[in-house]
């Protein structure tokens, strides 16, 4: 136990941990200098040329264009290209627009340093995917890849060359905004993604002088997701223990697939900002990974030290350079201060000269030196960008990612008779379909719920609309949504005439579709929420439908879980459809219609109410569980509220059902060396074609510290036909048992453990086995 707390200091001071380094996984393998000595001695000559001045504009990332996130836009642009100072650009994209400054910095400067182009590119570029939180809910990670390679295809022929994604960041806080940008709360799933996204990025083999390659950059290192009360770029405290099991796998997933580059987080980690950390930055993620790519700041948060309270612009340039980070994005500290820095003694030309070859090294593997366009023309864009093919596969992993929370009486599918009525303030929404970070997309070219319904029910069906009510009535939110692109519409009338309009819209129709939910600036950067339920007066909206008596379907965008039990007890059907994207109307239509079946699964907990929060399935136990006897006062419960969430992690229904057979072991014994496999049957017993996610879960009985209640270790995604049943096979090692121990010692510990298979994280059927001594 001493020896923990001592941990635990060392990385309060961040100071190395040297106990940690012979217990981790295999460290990460990514090709460097030393691995091509073509390359070492490229970069080596390069830099025998460089002068101080030249090595720290590389170290230099400005904006160009416009302001999208932060408080500071570069000036002097062309000038400090010109001198060598500027080493990546970011917020620049077209072929006419890179190429101009990309000429600037291999025909105008001393030595023709090509420029890194990078841009927020999150899920995807010109077409737009559904939101991250959204394509994760499809369990789908060939889809999930797909996304990631359409989007370096279309970022690459638009002068792009680095991506800043995937976002890994394990969120159980629904108030943070930038849930809607990560895989959900879960470290197993979030790591499957994050390999996946990189794999699309960046292509099989990793080979990033290909031209329609794209190195990606994994954020926010580290533990951003886990922000004190939700709120953005707020401080983050946690057990070491923790951060290892749960925090850190989807970061370490991303690098073992070969991402190049990673950007430091703006949050504090114990006291030490991230951008400042030299445990995190070197004796993490250089030391115990092995990671040899370069690492970026995140906007400005070199000078945001100085907040946090870490010292003045000199100071917290020194600090950051020592921590191990090689490029500031926006701030200028590095420009302004390493030299200076460096005469001083408070960094190191050896420092300043590893940064810059990582730099540089970044720029030699996008084959820049080679062809600083990479074969950007107008020509490969317009052939490239928004292509069918591209449209197509947006449809597809929007049907993917919806999940049907409820549907009574089988309400869904809609038949194609009769009259609609739709209804709801985001029905005709082009804008806010694409969601946030969506920076490339043009909401013109989306498609709205309107549209997608009125192509798919053809002239069979009568659709009626009306807006129903505002999205929100609070001026002060509507200022600052519309300040940054929202465009809201907004209908002066009171909210009580509006809803008139729309219940007697209802009154004719023989199925009232509401769509609802958040704005697309609701969620994401800057947008945590301290009420979670529908904003405005949509709640009162749906109430109101309620009563005409008529079918009410619920079509729900968000960027994040909301608090529905209302909708929940009082909605026939429920269909979470998150930011769908560029073909969202398309997709959405498709599943109400019944021509998709909805197979999503939701990877985030969906809480009754804020007083719940956080909540996720994988939590540990107490030494008081409740286990629902009302009468019973001195548990872990509340006294207004139930524990159990609304909707489980891993939940979503289908429009036919799926049975479970009890899960069978090929031995009750697993060996230190062995394997276990686990069949389940799973049949189709409803009266439609459908896909469904098979989630295997596990849960160490007896532990040396208090293991979670379930761990995801396994899925599987199978698409059954009506009355089919197949047996599906899940192969379990002592490595999947294993975590980190109070010592963070990485270990499977013998005992007792149980297995569960089913649909949801809820919803099991469970049996046990025994790990064997060494």
């Amino acid at each position: 136990m001493k020896r923990f707390f001592r941990t635990a200091l060392l990385l309060a001071l961040g100071l190395p941990l040297q106990a940690q380094q012979a217990a981790s996984p295999p460290r990460t393998t990514i090709a460097s200098a030393a691995d091509d000595p073509k390359m070492t001695g490229f970069i080596s000559a390069l830099m025998q040329k460089m002068t101080l001045e030249e090595k720290i504009g590389q170290l230099n990332l400005i904006t160009v264009g416009f302001d999208v996130t932060g408080p500071v836009i570069s000036k002097d642009v062309d000038a400090n290209i010109r001198r060598g100072a500027v080493g990546a650009v970011l917020n620049t994209f077209t072929p006419t627009a890179a190429r101009k400054l990309q000429e600037m910095a291999v025909k105008e400067t001393r030595l023709h340093i090509p420029l890194l182009f990078g841009y927020d590119v999150i899920h995807g570029h010109r077409t737009i995917f559904p939101i991250a939180l959204g394509m994760a809910a499809s369990w789908d990670l060939a889809a999930v890849e797909r996304s990631a390679r359409v989007a370096a295809e279309e970022a690459a022929a638009d002068g792009i060359n680095w991506v800043y994604s995937p976002m890994v960041d394990i969120a159980r806080d629904p108030r943070w905004g930038r849930i809607s940008e990560g895989a959900g709360e879960d470290p197993f799933l979030g790591s499957q993604i994050a390999r996946a996204m990189v794999r699309g990025y960046q292509g099989p083999t990793n080979d990033l002088s290909r031209s329609n390659a794209v190195m990606a950059c994994v954020k926010h290192f580290a533990l951003y997701g886990a922000a004190e009360a939700g709120r953005d770029y707020n401080t983050t405290d946690m057990s070491l223990p923790r951060m290892y099991n749960e925090y850190l796998p989807p970061y370490k997933a991303a690098l073992d697939a070969g991402a190049g580059s990673v950007m430091s987080s703006f949050n504090d980690i114990n006291g030490v900002p991230a951008t400042g950390n030299k445990w995190l930055m070197t004796d993490l993620l250089r030391q115990q990974w092995g990671f040899r790519g370069f690492v970026v700041t995140d906007y400005t948060s070199i000078n945001e030290m100085t907040n946090h309270g870490l010292g003045n612009d000199a100071q917290t340039s020194a600090l950051a350079l020592n921590a191990g980070i090689d490029q500031d994005m926006v701030g200028e500290v590095f420009l302004r201060n390493l030299a200076q820095n460096l005469k001083e003694g408070t960094v190191k030309q050896e420092q300043i000269d590893q940064a810059c070859r990582r730099v540089l090294e970044a720029k030699y593997k996008l084959g820049l030196f080679q062809d600083p366009y990479r074969g950007v023309t107008e020509k490969r864009a317009k052939a490239t960008l928004m292509k069918k093919e591209y449209l197509d596969a947006a449809r597809d992993v929007a049907r993917k990612s919806m999940v049907l929370l409820k549907n009574r009486n089988s309400t869904l599918p809609l038949r194609k008779t009769g009259t609609l009525a739709l209804v709801g303030p985001l029905a005709n929404r082009q804008h806010d379909v694409l969601g946030s970070w969506s920076a490339a997309g043009d909401w013109k070219q989306a498609v709205s719920v309107e549209q997608g319904i009125r192509q798919a029910a053809g002239s069979a069906v009568k659709v009626l609309t009306a807006r129903g009510v505002n999205l929100t009535d609070d001026a002060q939110l509507i200022a600052r949504l519309n300040a940054h692109g929202g465009a809201l519409d907004i209908d002066p009338r009171p909210a009580a005439a509006q809803i008139e309009e729309a219940v007697q819209v209802a009154r004719q129709a023989d199925v009232v579709v509401a769509v609802v939910g958040e704005a697309q600036g609701m969620s994401g950067e800057a947008a945590s929420r301290a009420d979670l339920g529908l904003p405005g007066q949509q709640l009162a909206l749906l109430k109101a439908l309620k009563q005409t008596g008529k079918p009410l379907v619920v079509v729900l965008m968000s960027g994040r879980p909301l608090t529905l039990t209302w909708e929940d007890e009082n909605a026939d059907a429920l269909l979470e459809t998150w930011f769908a994207g560029t073909q969202a109307g398309h997709a959405i239509a498709d599943v109400l219609f019944g021509l998709y079946n909805p197979s999503g699964k939701l990877t985030a907990t969906f809480p009754r109410s804020v007083g719940q929060i956080p909540l996720y399935y994988n939590h540990k136990n107490t030494g008081r569980p409740y286990l629902g006897v009302q009468l019973e006062k001195y548990k872990s419960r509340y006294l207004d509220e139930v524990n159990d969430p609304l909707y489980p992690f891993g939940y979503g229904l289908s429009y036919t059902t799926f049975q479970y057979g009890k899960p069978q072991l090929s031995t009750t014994t697993l060996g230190p060396t062995g394997a276990l496999e686990v069949r389940v049957t799973v049949q189709n017993t409803g009266s439609y074609d459908g896909e469904e996610v098979a989630q295997l879960y596990i849960r160490d009985v007896v532990g040396s510290i208090s293991r979670p209640v379930q761990e995801l270790k396994g899925f599987q995604k199978v698409f059954l036909k009506k009355g089919e049943s197949r047996t599906l096979t899940f192969r379990l090692t002592p490595d999947d048992l294993k975590f980190y121990n109070q010592d963070l010692q990485f270990v499977a510990e013998p005992g007792e453990f149980q297995v569960m298979v089913g649909g949801n994280s809820r919803d099991v059927q469970m049996t046990t086995f025994t790990l064997a001594a060494q």
